[in-house]
């Protein structure tokens, strides 16, 4: 496998120190697992239309690619705990209650699509970086723009309040480029306007984009451009104070990434929509393969 370059290996490992440094369990009780002993199950938060990480499959139960490594966590919590049978209480959550729900105890184990960001620190601790996503366009593969500077005398959708928006439209402001942005309210509403012709460009996290892409009649017609504008690490929220279940967490991620099983995982949610497995994440995968 061909090595990440040296710079993303420095923005991982500084990313990583983020998640804080593997903590030796303390003595006394941590709330988390004292909660699951209590309560005889384990809460893990998911969401209901975050797909490939998160979702209901078509039986009703959460599905993805969060869910399966939440899963390994499971089984290392119920082996630290000796409780093969713990039971797991499933528990919706959306971006608005994800981080309250976390803070008050409902939620033991978020696993969603959360982006670790130092504000959010403030409330939750994360885990490990199991996925990174970046900015990048969606556009016809005839149009003729590889990179946001050919934007230049042309139409951009960008999702109304969001990261992707504010970052884009400072670009166009720094580089002073002649851009019209238009403003739309949701991931569908700019794929319209992009497949119509309304816009030459539509910017959002890739991710995002390969599932528009492969909404489309013709996926072919369209293609995801451009070098990653930003990082957005992901991650799995904890209740903050309790470090000894977020080593089980973050031991149950290592083991993955250090095996292979992440990669596998990686390939089965994300290669149905042609994601490729970007620098950044194999970055993620090797700096995090800690051992036990």
């Amino acid at each position: 496998m061909i090595s990440p370059p040296r710079s993303i290996f420095a923005a991982l490992v500084l990313a990583f120190g983020l998640c804080g440094p593997i903590p030796a369990f303390a003595q006394q009780g941590d709330p988390v697992l004292d909660r699951i002993k209590a309560n005889g199950a384990i809460a893990i938060g998911y969401r209901e239309t975050a797909s490939p990480f998160s979702s209901l499959d078509e039986r009703r139960n959460p599905a993805g690619y969060s869910i399966d490594l939440c899963m390994r966590a499971v089984e290392t919590i119920r082996a630290h705990l000796n409780t093969p049978q713990l039971p797991i209480k499933w528990i919706p959550v959306n971006p608005q209650n994800r981080i309250p729900l976390v803070t008050n105890g409902t939620v033991d184990l978020e696993c969603g699509s959360t982006v670790n960001t130092l504000e959010r620190q403030k409330q939750v601790d994360f885990s490990y970086i199991p996925f990174a996503a970046a900015t990048q366009l969606l556009v016809r593969k005839d149009g003729g723009i590889r990179e946001v500077e050919d934007l230049d005398g042309k139409t951009v959708a960008l999702p109304l309040a969001t990261a992707p928006e504010r970052l884009v439209r400072g670009i166009i402001e720094q580089k002073k480029l002649n851009v019209r942005v238009m403003p739309v309210r949701d991931n569908a509403e700019g794929f319209l306007a992009l497949s119509t012709g309304r816009a030459d460009a539509y910017a959002t996290d890739n991710v995002l984009l390969y599932g528009l892409r492969k909404t489309a009649r013709v996926p072919d017609d369209f293609i995801v451009v451009g070098r990653a504008l930003d990082y957005s690490p992901y991650g799995f929220m904890v209740q903050k104070g309790s470090s000894a279940f977020l080593t089980l967490v973050n031991s149950a991620l290592a083991r993955a990434f250090r095996s292979g099983e992440a990669d596998q995982l990686f390939a089965k949610w994300f290669g149905p929509l042609g994601f490729p497995k970007s620098d950044l994440v194999t970055a993620a995968f090797q700096v995090q393969s800690i051992p036990d």
